[in-house]
């Protein structure tokens, strides 16, 4: 039996080249393909997952910061991926949304484009500029110290044209979304804008009916804040402050006392507290202090400016310590209402 040699044409071996370099090309366009496109990112979560990437930050940091928080399913072809598109020479900082189902193109994209997923910046009940820095500080890149270096510098103040004691008015508590990467300048240039957006021509016609700065009425709105917890009792309380500088008679507000001697958990005022010499003592000096004791609330700002109309010139805690007052138009009657209240203090052994 013959063997016979099979013999392979010219155009045989041309299409069997081709065919091999078709697929080699297909492997690798769908190893491209799934290096850039396919999703490689660990997050199940229809909410996402933040990363923070720090102002200064290289791009061995933002990996070092992946693989920290366990993002990436491949960090190899994150890798060739972040390579080809440039990435390790444009990194910038900031706070970002890792997606469920992102992919290294799309992750990419958003790291170098530095677009940030904004974050809510929410302060509250607070007294002093150090509790400002302390709450905005840990929400924001700029730490604390750095705001209060800010507050305690005295051309903070001056580049808004206030005076240091009132900067903190523009502070109006509330949520804000930030960038993350906020410094302290830009925190305070922010908090200047929303304060004078805050301020519309409504609120601004009702302060120059009380002929008060906005200031003033942000100082007012912190003493009545402290008095009473009680949001619907607010507009009356501010109406006996206004009745009484009207009349030229100090406020003697005790919340000021406490802001005096640096401490607001004083229950009962005594008279070496009156004594203090403070320009926040309102006992012993009429009209507003020089600025807020606090950070009033917007319900409070608008308690004062829309304060309620009435003859009182007195109010003093109600003795069955309900959060409410009892008010007063006469001294006599508030006496015997001091008087009440100082009894239910001695039965629950309060003396300071």
């Amino acid at each position: 039996m013959t063997q016979k040699s099979i013999k392979i044409s010219s155009n045989s071996k041309v299409f069997i080249v081709l065919f091999a370099l078709a697929i080699i090309g297909l492997y690798f366009f769908y190893r491209s393909y799934h290096s850039i496109m396919a999703p490689n990112v660990k997050v199940e979560s229809s909410k996402g997952k933040l990363i923070y990437i720090p102002t200064g930050s290289t791009y061995s940091y933002v990996l070092s910061i992946l693989k920290d928080e366990d993002i990436l399913i491949d960090t190899s072809s994150f890798k060739r991926t972040a390579s080809r598109m440039g990435y390790p020479h444009s990194v910038k900082p900031g706070c970002y949304k890792i997606t469920k189902g992102m992919s290294n193109r799309k992750l990419i994209n958003m790291l170098r484009a530095g677009l940030q997923t904004p974050v809510k910046v929410t302060f509250n009940n607070v007294r002093t500029p150090e509790q400002i820095a302390g709450k905005i500080g840990g929400q924001i890149e700029a730490d604390s110290l750095s705001i209060i270096t800010l507050f305690r510098n005295p051309g903070t103040a001056a580049k808004y044209n206030l005076a240091p004691e009132t900067l903190i008015a523009i502070f109006t508590p509330n949520t804000y979304e930030f960038f993350w990467t906020t410094s302290a300048e830009e925190l305070v240039e922010r908090m200047h804008k929303e304060y004078q957006r805050f301020w519309n021509d409504e609120r601004l016609e009702k302060a120059a009916a009380l002929n008060l700065s906005k200031e003033e009425v942000i100082t007012l709105a912190s003493i009545v804040e402290e008095e009473s917890v009680k949001k619907n009792e607010r507009p009356r309380i501010a109406g006996v402050y206004i009745n009484r500088i009207r009349k030229g008679i100090p406020l003697q507000a005790d919340p000021t006392i406490k802001f005096a001697v640096g401490d607001f958990g004083l229950r009962r005022i005594l008279t070496k507290h009156l004594n203090v010499d403070s320009p926040y003592n309102t006992y012993k000096n009429r009209g507003i202090p020089p600025g807020p004791i606090n950070s009033p609330s917007i319900s409070a700002i608008d308690a004062v400016l829309n304060y309620e109309q009435h003859s009182y010139l007195y109010f003093c805690a109600k003795a069955d310590f309900s959060g409410y007052h009892a008010f007063a138009r006469t001294l006599a009657e508030h006496n015997k209402n001091a008087r009440e209240y100082q009894r239910a203090l001695n039965r629950q052994r309060i003396y300071r």
